[in-house]
């Protein structure tokens, strides 16, 4: 099967990932002298990879946890918390 063929079939299947690291994994088993297995689990590897960041990224939107705050950014004015000294705004 010719390459283009190849990219249109990983794209009607959805494998992007794939698709796209499919001529930089092509290029080092060609070099490397990789067996066809090793090019299919180097490809299948880049997928699951991609696909589990997605899902990581989509799990930490639908989470909705809150920014990341330094003490430094925190506001002590409403709570019965004393500002330490040296732990409010910096002045640069």
């Amino acid at each position: 099967m010719e390459r283009s063929k190849i990219l249109t079939t990983m794209s009607e299947l959805k494998l992007y990932c794939m698709k796209n690291a499919y001529d930089e994994i092509i290029a080092t088993a060609i070099k490397r002298q990789h067996d066809p297995q090793r090019v299919v689990a180097d490809l299948l590897t880049s997928e699951i990879a991609e696909k589990q960041a997605r899902s990581i990224k989509y799990q930490m939107t639908i989470a909705k946890l809150p920014l990341a705050k330094d003490v430094e950014d925190f506001d002590f004015t409403e709570t019965g918390i004393n500002e330490t000294p040296g732990s409010g705004p910096r002045t640069r």
